[in-house]
């Protein structure tokens, strides 16, 4: 299979990750999703309802999943996103809820991973209202840029949502059970917290999107 029909899917078990492996799988002929183990509190409870919307897709163009490690606990040190300590509540916006430089890992890991595959599409999910410096066109575009001169293997990193709102992604993804992702930046064992800013988000994304909610929260 030539590389220009297979694309490697950035999966972290959340909505806009999930409608995006269902729509690359639409577009390709062959669909790897990567989930990069990073040491973020909340990557069990991921990978846990990751691999089960994955079950779901039942898709012959769909590969096993590839977990790959790329701890960062070193370098985040006291962070929340590692501790579990301090995590952004509801109303929580901006820095407070940053992952410093998480795209540019998510990128650059995902290239190479390209690069040794023979793949040259690396999808991404973020949406238009994402308000980090990492998350946009120009970034994406310069990032791609450098992977693809840096690896000598022509990388395009494909980011179809970053012209959609969240509701519009549900929109998109109507039809899948998106009540076996998970968002929360602080779950319960498997459940979700109930009260951190991305469950708050998720709650709004459903009610936006006039669905009835599955999901089970802690609090």
């Amino acid at each position: 299979m030539s590389s220009h029909r297979a694309i490697a899917v950035l999966a972290s078990g959340g909505l806009d990750s999930a409608v995006l492996l269902a729509h690359s799988l639409k577009q390709f002929e062959s669909v790897q999703p990567l989930y990069l183990q990073c040491g973020y509190v909340w990557e069990r409870a991921e990978l846990f309802w990751l691999k089960r919307f994955l079950k779901t897709l039942r898709h012959g163009r769909l590969k096993p999943l590839a977990c790959l490690p790329l701890p960062i606990r070193d370098l985040y040190r006291s962070h929340w996103s590692v501790t579990g300590k301090n995590t952004p509540g509801a109303k929580a916006t901006g820095q407070a809820v940053s992952l410093p430089g998480k795209n540019i890992l998510l990128a650059a890991y995902g290239s190479l991973f390209c690069a040794l595959h023979n793949i040259s599409h690396l999808a991404i999910g973020p949406l238009k209202t994402n308000p980090f410096p990492d998350a946009n066109r120009a970034f994406f575009n310069a990032m791609a840029q450098a992977c693809s001169r840096g690896l000598d293997h022509k990388i395009r990193i494909y980011a179809p949502f970053l012209t959609h709102t969240k509701d519009e992604v549900m929109q998109l993804g109507r039809m899948l059970p998106l009540e076996l992702t998970f968002s929360c930046l602080n779950p319960k064992g498997y459940r979700h917290c109930g009260v951190c800013n991305k469950c708050a988000e998720r709650q709004q994304a459903w009610r936006d999107s006039r669905r009835i909610a599955r999901t089970q929260y802690a609090s």
